[in-house]
């Protein structure tokens, strides 16, 4: 599937429904920009791999994003600054499509995905405070379902799906890969 494919796919389909776990606790606001770009002919989505030192969720694989800063005027502000300030993708080198249904994670967090474009091929600059390593995956292989799993698993007396991706030495996992089951669901849509 190409950028302009993706573009019309995306736009022409109603959103997935994407089950989040039932958390009633209060939780903190993020964003996170799942940002597709042209590889090669071939339309990839950029992962990044958060660094070992960190307290929350070191070494997993995310999207560009995080917490909500009283500066933002919005959640899709808030993924694009901080897709700028991880891998320096600037605001304007992305021409953003819409924001998805929020999820809800364990960890306290509420979620918001934003889905762009990258206009032009850029040279990401890591923040090596937030991002450890950065790597782009090619829709197609995450478009084919046999490429991504979920297991039930129980958490306080419920059941709940986790999602898993192996991509080469990546395994992608949680919400990020939750939140890319959501987009494969919308896009494979007939």
């Amino acid at each position: 599937m190409n950028l302009p494919e993706l573009r019309v796919r995306y736009n022409f389909q109603p959103l997935a429904e994407l089950i989040s776990p039932n958390i009633s606790t209060r939780l903190r606001q993020a964003a996170v920009l799942i940002a597709f770009t042209q590889v090669d002919n071939d339309t990839h989505v950029i992962l990044t791999r958060r660094p070992m030192h960190l307290r929350s969720h070191p070494g997993q694989i995310s999207f560009p994003g995080g917490k909500v800063e009283k500066s933002d005027t919005d959640l899709i502000a808030t993924a694009l600054r901080e897709a700028e300030e991880e891998i320096a993708l600037k605001i304007t080198n992305v021409e953003v499509m819409g924001q998805h249904p929020k999820y809800k994670t364990f960890t306290g967090f509420e979620i918001t995905p934003v889905f762009g474009i990258v206009k032009n091929s850029f040279i990401p600059v890591l923040d090596p405070g937030e991002v450890d390593d950065l790597f782009t995956i090619p829709l197609a292989f995450l478009l084919n379902k046999n490429n991504r799993q979920h297991y039930l698993y129980r958490r306080q007396g419920q059941q709940h799906p986790v999602h898993f991706i192996q991509y080469k030495q990546h395994m992608i996992w949680g919400a990020t890969a939750a939140i890319i089951e959501q987009l494969c669901q919308q896009l494979t849509r007939r």
